[in-house]
């Protein structure tokens, strides 16, 4: 990994920039596709920095990018949820710092981490009709292993009730 870019976790402090990445992340989703985030909940946020599930990326002391995740995702991912495995989430890069690979980085850096933590699989998701995402995953080494279909799902963000959703793992 580059020395001027490195991933930490996220602190409390950081919390209003997340959500400032996410307004920059719907505006962007808004130009390039016909669906977007319909916003998240501050205790959701609050709760992954608290348990050290936010995390940043800082590009010469600037964050670059924010992602999150969690051990567990049984609503997309069912009876392979009891693998064990880690599930990335909203991977959200500034405008400034588009085009320096921070998927790839992410990649690499959560195949240390499912090392670390006794964990055999990397998950990800998005939507199941966003072609050129699906390609560009798939592209980072992802394997796409199914496209299900969600309709009711209590507890989640609005974004995911009646969409299909593409669930990829490495």
């Amino acid at each position: 990994m580059n020395k001027n870019i490195e991933i930490f976790n996220s602190t409390a402090a950081d919390i209003d920039t997340i959500f400032h990445f996410y307004d920059l992340a719907v505006a962007y989703q808004k130009k390039v596709f016909n669906k977007h985030w319909q916003g998240f909940d501050q205790g959701m946020v609050e709760t992954e920095v608290a348990e050290s599930r936010q995390f940043k990326i800082l590009v010469e002391g600037k964050i670059g990018c924010v992602f999150a995740i969690t051990f567990n995702d049984p609503v997309f991912w069912g009876e392979k949820d009891k693998d064990p495995a880690i599930y990335i989430h909203r991977i959200v890069t500034h405008p400034d710092f588009r085009g320096l690979g921070f998927v790839n980085i992410i990649i690499e850096w959560a195949k240390e981490y499912i090392l670390l933590h006794k964990k055999k699989f990397i998950r990800m998701d998005t939507w199941g009709d966003n072609s050129k995402l699906i390609e560009y995953y798939v592209s980072c080494g992802f394997k796409l292993v199914d496209i299900i279909q969600l309709n009711n799902t209590p507890g989640l963000p609005a974004h995911y009730t009646a969409i299909s959703l593409a669930l990829f793992e490495l």
